[in-house]
Formats: structure tokens, C-alpha cells, sequence
């Protein structure tokens, strides 16, 4: 626990503190490969960690072409990646059990560890998410990993908020797809073309989502004038194993993620600590 001040008061920050899950949010979860959460965090705790995050993904971003001169890839934010290695509040964020246990949860499994974190920063006029899933990234063994998407703002349509395709999560095409305008027109038109729903509307401020490693999802671009900021954190089954790489980026994440981890074997290195576990 910490305390921050408002005014002259002195105001407890719990990042620990559990969130209520329903039996019912659960299953729609499982039948959608997604679940959005309200309230999950308050003003006062976005306003300590998010003001944190913005400033290290600005000092720690490497990209210096203009919006203009960037691949379609580039143009949809800046993204700096394990941001809980710098220590101190962005450590405190990632590690906290509140997302922790909700992943745990959701994913019904005993324990859940880091993958990694990775804040996305959309610029404003930054271009558009293209359709794509995650886990064509990741050299995971099973589909039990997730991702924390959490806003550290208030997300109108216009900043371009996560949109999902509902029960894409078994869905096969296009899991070979890395993000690019091939995968946007590609995936965008046979998910489309068979009927599944996409949910794309605003996140409240404190609104957090999940969503499944093979789950297919967008955004739009950011047509405001401010910055959307998002943190996010993956998380995976505490006894998930190492798959042999299926593709270069695989190979890559391997290297950059868990390394150290040996094929067949659970994935327990020093980047990829348990964040939580059932009592």
C-alpha cells in the first residue's frame, strides 16, 4: 500500500485491493474472448501511476521519424515495453495483484505470471490499430496468457478506443498474420464475412478491459488533440511452457521476454515473476 495527497489530505492507493468478478462476467468471458470492467481503477490512482507512465514511455521511446514518414505499424503509437524494470511507481503498477488476480480469474488457473508490460502511446493524429492477434507473437505452449488493457484517461471514439471481434478467440485464420495493412484487410473481411461482432465503443475513465491472446481486435486512430495513454500487462498461466518458435517474432520475444526459458519447460525467469497465485 502507498498513500498520495490531495490537498491536505492523505489518500491510501491499494493496488492490491481485490476487484469483484461475477460468475457471470467469467462466462462471458470465456464464450467472448473478452470482458471490459468498470471502476476497476479510481481517478486518484490513474492520476499517481498514469502521470508516471506517460513520462517514462516519452523519455524511454526511441521512434523519431514524423507520423508522416512511419509504417502503418509505427503510426498507431509509441510503445515502450517493460516499463516495471525502471522500478518505482511503473514496478508498483505492473505488480500489483488487483489485475493480477482478475487474469487469474478470468483464465481460471491457479497462478499467473508477467510476460511483459508494454504502454502504447497514441499520438494525437496517430493512425489506426490494425486487426491482428497477439499470440502470433508469443512462443507460448497454450492459449492461457492475457492482456491488461488499461486507459490512463477516459477514452472517446474519437482517441481510437480497443475494439474486440466477440468469440473470435477460436478463429484460425489469420493467426499467421503479424500487424500490417495486409492483416487489417485480410482479417477485417473474413471475420466480417462470418458474422462476428465487434464491440467498439468509448471506455469510462477507470473502465478496464481483458482480452485472450488469440482474441482478433483493432482501434481506431486518434482523431483528437490529446494523447491516448494506455498501459497495459500481459499476463500468462503460471505453469505455461515454452513453445519452439513458430516464426521470427517468436524467436524474438523468446530472446527479449524469457530468456533463459528452455522449450518444453515452464517459463519461470527472472522477467517473468508469478504476480499472483490462489491461496
Amino acid at each position: 500500500m502507498t498513500a498520495t495527497r490531495r490537498g491536505n489530505v492523505q489518500v491510501a492507493i491499494d493496488l492490491d485491493r481485490p476487484h469483484a468478478l461475477t460468475e457471470r462476467q467469467i462466462a462471458d468471458f470465456r464464450r467472448d474472448g473478452f470482458i471490459r470492467l468498470k471502476d476497476v481503477f479510481n481517478a486518484e490512482e490513474l492520476r499517481r501511476y498514469g502521470a508516471e507512465i506517460a513520462r517514462l514511455t516519452i523519455a524511454l521511446n526511441t521512434q523519431t521519424l514524423p507520423l508522416e514518414q512511419r509504417s502503418t505499424y509505427d503510426r498507431a503509437f509509441l510503445q515502450v515495453m517493460n516499463l516495471w524494470e525502471q522500478g518505482g511507481l511503473a514496478r508498483e503498477f505492473v505488480f500489483g495483484k488487483r489485475l493480477a488476480s482478475l487474469a487469474a480469474a478470468l483464465l481460471q488457473v491457479e497462478g499467473v505470471r508477467l510476460y511483459h508490460d508494454q504502454s502504447l502511446y497514441k499520438e494525437p493524429s496517430g493512425g489506426f490499430t490494425p486487426a491482428h492477434a497477439d499470440q502470433f507473437y508469443w512462443p507460448l505452449a497454450s492459449d492461457r496468457s492475457i492482456t491488461a488493457w488499461v486507459p490512463l484517461q477516459a477514452v472517446p471514439m474519437d482517441m481510437g478506443p480497443l475494439a474486440f471481434y466477440a468469440g473470435s478467440q477460436g478463429e484460425k485464420f489469420g493467426r499467421d498474420l503479424e500487424i500490417s495493412d495486409e492483416s487489417e484487410r485480410a482479417i477485417t473481411a473474413n471475420l466480417d464475412a462470418q458474422g462476428f461482432r465487434i464491440v467498439d465503443e468509448p471506455f469510462a475513465l477507470g473502465e478496464v478491459s481483458f482480452h485472450l491472446g488469440w482474441t482478433f481486435h483493432r482501434a481506431g486512430p486518434n482523431r483528437s488533440t490529446m494523447p491516448r495513454s494506455v498501459m497495459t500487462v500481459i499476463y500468462i498461466d503460471r505453469d505455461m511452457r515454452l513453445q519452439a518458435p513458430l516464426n521470427k517474432m517468436q524467436q524474438a520475444d523468446w530472446e527479449r521476454w524469457c530468456p533463459g526459458a528452455v522449450v518444453g519447460e515452464i517459463i519461470a525467469t527472472p522477467k517473468n515473476p508469478v504476480l499472483f497465485e490462489r491461496a
